[in-house]
């Protein structure tokens, strides 16, 4: 169990897709996605949702992410930010809204 204190500090942020590219020098498949934050600007992230989505169906699609981890080095790429997924077997299913908001909205 953790206190709420420490649930406030993970600062969980609404974010669109605006790129998808291929990354092969992965070592899981994965994409590597630019999310617009909004305010806070693009971020980078690494994802393993390619069983489940193809790149085109991701552009503009809204996305809940953690933006204040640091940056973790993936293969030849800085992933910047966290996507947020639920998982079934080897499936991520993607946390969104069910409607379109800002982005850069906190998510609690």
């Amino acid at each position: 169990m953790i206190g709420f204190d420490n649930f406030e500090k993970v600062d969980f942020r609404v974010g669109t897709v605006i790129q998808v590219d291929e990354f092969p020098q992965a070592n899981k498949p994965a994409f590597q996605l630019t999310i617009d934050f909004g305010p806070l600007g693009t971020l980078k992230s690494s994802a393993q949702i390619t069983t489940r989505y193809h790149s085109e169906e991701l552009i503009g699609r809204q996305v809940i992410a953690v933006v204040n981890f640091p940056v973790k080095r993936i293969a030849n790429f800085n992933s910047q930010c966290l996507v947020l997924g639920a998982t079934q077997g080897n499936d991520v299913f993607l946390l969104s809204p069910d409607t379109t908001v800002e982005n850069g909205q906190l998510v609690r």
